[in-house]
């Protein structure tokens, strides 16, 4: 009887995690953000209301607090006053003040922007507005203001709209239907392991994600006054920077004509934004 009663649990387990799964990704795809002025991004994932937002952000606190120690320790952290970390910082407090459209809780974040040497094209914003920036990605690519803006905007879009935290979700999910899967199978369960635990820099997001960050980043840099068209100009330096090996920032961040698409395709949605923010500039 106990055996009878252990695998219809299992059962009952396994249907309520495919029952949630289905009804996650149903209102995944249903859902989209209608928004007046900018851009038109779909709606955060549901799973993100599978994990706490607050979880993944002191976890990301704590992974940024160590590697900006472990660099300052090697002397890989640029200094406050070098001019590569003002140039960045200057272009990162530009962008804040138009993140609380894409999540009201980046304006209680504690942002913070450090500029790290090595030669690696890479930079990325962690959840809770943690920013790096690699010296190789601006150094080797010859960046300009406007495609630096459009890299940080997209990094955090990211945050913003809390792809990390849909990861863990998802991480855990799937884990949560191995254990089960493996218990009604084998016997003997799995463990969960949640991606809260490892690195949060490190996670590869998926095509939609990255769709959904140019488009928040596209918009960020336009409402700051830098021009949105940089995203045209900054993929193609990155396909010819891929045509070796490619660099870190490719690996995780899918390349070639369908990126540049996107941007050609929304410039219409923010060039006005564009225009204004530089006439405002100008003005003032």
């Amino acid at each position: 009887m106990g055996n009878h009663s252990g695998l219809f649990a299992r059962r009952q387990l396994v249907a309520c995690v495919s029952a949630l799964l289905v009804a996650v990704l149903a209102g995944t795809v249903l859902a989209f953000a209608q928004d007046g002025e900018g851009v038109k991004v779909p709606r955060k994932s549901i799973f993100n209301n599978l994990v706490s937002a607050d979880s993944v952000e002191k976890s990301a606190e704590l992974q940024y607090s160590q590697m900006t120690r472990q660099a300052f320790q090697q002397r890989k952290l640029l200094d406050a006053n070098d001019p590569r970390t003002v140039r960045i910082r200057r272009i990162a407090k530009d962008l804040l003040p138009h993140t609380n459209k894409f999540n009201e809780r980046a304006a209680k974040w504690d942002w913070q922007v450090n500029v790290f040497d090595s030669p690696t094209i890479n930079a990325f914003c962690m959840p809770g507005g943690k920013i790096a920036v690699f010296t190789g990605i601006v150094d080797k690519l010859q960046l300009t203001d406007d495609e630096i803006a459009v890299i940080m905007g997209h990094e955090m879009g990211h945050a913003l709209w809390e792809h990390a935290r849909e990861r863990t979700a998802k991480v855990n999910l799937t884990s949560i239907g191995s254990r089960v899967i493996g218990g009604l199978l084998f016997g003997q369960a799995g463990e969960l392991v949640g991606a809260a635990g490892s690195s949060l820099a490190a996670l590869k997001f998926s095509r939609n994600d990255e769709t959904e960050a140019d488009l928040i980043g596209m918009e960020l840099a336009a409402r700051a006054g830098y021009d949105p068209r940089a995203g045209i100009t900054l993929w193609q330096k990155m396909a010819k920077a891929a045509s070796g090996a490619p660099p870190q920032w490719l690996s995780t961040h899918p390349s070639g004509d369908t990126r540049i698409k996107t941007f050609k395709d929304n410039l219409k949605d923010v060039m006005p934004l564009y225009e204004r923010a530089k006439a405002a500039k100008k003005a003032g």
